[in-house]
């Protein structure tokens, strides 16, 4: 990836909602060329999307918590995150090294819809299941730094 292209990536991570003339001032290009660019970097996939930050807990999902799921039965077929796709409580789902075989980022508004989420886990994708609950966040969702020769 070129300097301008990480130079645009960046900024766009800081701020995805700057406008095209903002994002040209910022990394010394015409509007027209960032345009081009930006719809460059897009089609390449190096940017996937723009999202809105949100307050969990101002939307009524204060506990976070992380569960790492094991099959009963390795021999069965990998389809866990097939399996628990409708779940909307299921923020991401991370294919991991280990012991375990997914790890979970969970949003719910109470223990006891944790409780309920967890018999739903283990029932539809007929795994165990390990909870570790975030007392807090001091941060998440940062920005990846955007390296030389990347891409």
């Amino acid at each position: 990836m070129e300097e301008m292209d990480r130079a645009i990536v960046a900024a766009l991570a800081l701020d995805g909602r700057l406008s095209y003339t903002d994002l040209a001032e910022q990394v010394g290009l015409s509007v027209s060329a960032v345009h081009q660019r930006v719809r460059r970097l897009e089609k390449r996939g190096v940017i996937t999307g723009y999202t809105a930050q949100v307050s969990h807990a101002a939307v009524g999902l204060p506990l976070t918590a992380f569960v790492a799921i094991r099959p009963f039965d390795p021999s069965q077929p990998d389809d866990a995150p097939d399996r628990l796709a409708h779940l909307p409580e299921i923020q991401s789902c991370y294919s991991v090294a280990g012991e375990d075989s997914y790890l979970l980022l969970v949003r719910v508004a109470s223990p006891v819809d944790l409780e309920r989420l967890l018999q739903e886990i283990r029932s539809a994708a007929n795994v165990t299941t390990r909870t570790t609950v975030a007392l807090s966040i001091p941060y998440e969702n940062r920005p990846p730094k955007v390296r030389d020769g990347q891409g």
